[in-house]
């Protein structure tokens, strides 16, 4: 059978913040004030993304807004936090890093230091559907890891046949008859050697780890994105073409920059995927686990895998980053209309 493995990770510091001061020093000296913060009433919308430029993008667009400020900004084991409103609403930004551990790692911490309603994370992706070009925006309802695997042995005596653990055999059977009852589970096939599997969650109420193929977005905040795509402005990509804005559909995450156009289809088949990337998954776990409401905006960089020779998707990362933050805020702008 499956080993369950479960590793805990406590983060702990105490946070101050008062007034409308620029810089708070959190003194994390004292080992009496550490522990994660027990909030009864959840109030920032945490605005996410990965890296430098979809920072700039958000950064970029809070300068330009005059709804938007930012009042204090703080540093805590390495992560700096930006608070501050829109339409007077309490917002706080920050970068998780990249991949799946920083994602997951780095959004707990958030959720343990600060009262978190609802988290929008914004950032870049390849695309796996085809159809989609660079400086599209897609808001998937569905994020799946596509490398959480099992990777087998071939089978001597049978020549591309792989040999199965006994438990992975039994998952596979299974399949078929769960399908009946959620269409959204994967198509399992494997990828040469590598035989996709679902990850196991950890939840209050659960008696025992269970499988998980993958963690769906909160409906109010798809339905914000819904409602933002269709009354925002045009957004032109480079000066070439209006981009195509979409809300629904499945998103792919694992731990590798995707630039293989053969395992790309492979995605496509598998988990109906639109695009793919390296966090947004492991934000909605971390998300669901803590009953925090959540979304992904993905602003398409590239055709994962697609292009004859060298990746463009530094060519586009900039553009796209700021037509995924104008989108981000329009979000947050339909959302507003309900506080």
């Amino acid at each position: 059978m499956k080993k369950h493995i479960l590793v805990l990770i406590f983060t702990f510091s105490s946070l101050w913040l008062s007034g409308c001061t620029s810089t708070i020093d959190i003194d994390t000296s004292s080992t009496t004030a550490y522990g994660p913060k027990v909030f009864e009433s959840p109030s920032f919308t945490a605005i996410t993304v990965a890296y430098a430029p979809e920072m700039q993008g958000i950064l970029n667009r809070i300068e330009q807004d005059p709804n938007a400020s930012i009042h204090t900004t703080t540093n805590i084991k390495g992560i700096t936090y930006r608070l501050g409103t829109y339409h007077d609403q309490p917002i706080l930004v920050f970068a998780t890093g990249m991949s799946i551990a920083n994602a997951a790692l780095s959004m707990q911490m958030a959720l343990d230091y600060f009262p978190v309603k609802q988290v929008v994370f914004m950032g870049i992706a390849g695309a796996v559907n085809p159809k989609w070009r660079p400086g599209d925006v897609i808001v998937p309802a569905r994020w799946y890891y596509h490398d959480e695997s099992v990777y087998t042995n071939e089978d001597p005596s049978a020549p591309g046949e792989y040999i199965l653990p006994e438990y992975y055999e039994a998952f596979v059977k299974k399949q078929d008859a769960r399908r009946v009852n959620d269409p959204h589970l994967p198509h399992y096939k494997p990828f040469q050697f590598i035989h996709p599997d679902e990850v196991l969650i950890v939840k209050e109420g659960m008696d025992e780890p269970v499988d998980t193929a993958y963690f769906s977005a909160t409906q109010r905040l798809l339905d914000a994105a819904q409602a933002a795509m269709t009354t925002m402005p045009t957004q032109r990509v480079l000066d070439d073409r209006d981009a195509t804005l979409f809300v629904g559909g499945n998103g792919v995450t694992g731990s590798v920059f995707l630039d293989n156009r053969e395992y790309r289809k492979w995605t496509r088949d598998v988990f109906s995927a639109e695009v793919t990337e390296m966090e947004s998954a492991a934000i909605g776990q971390v998300c669901t686990i803590n009953e925090v409401d959540w979304v992904i905006i993905r602003a398409i960089s590239d055709l994962a895998g697609g292009q004859e020779g060298l990746n463009v998707e530094s060519k586009y990362d900039t553009e796209v980053s700021r037509i995924g933050a104008n989108v981000l805020f329009s979000v947050l702008d339909e959302l507003s209309k309900s506080q």
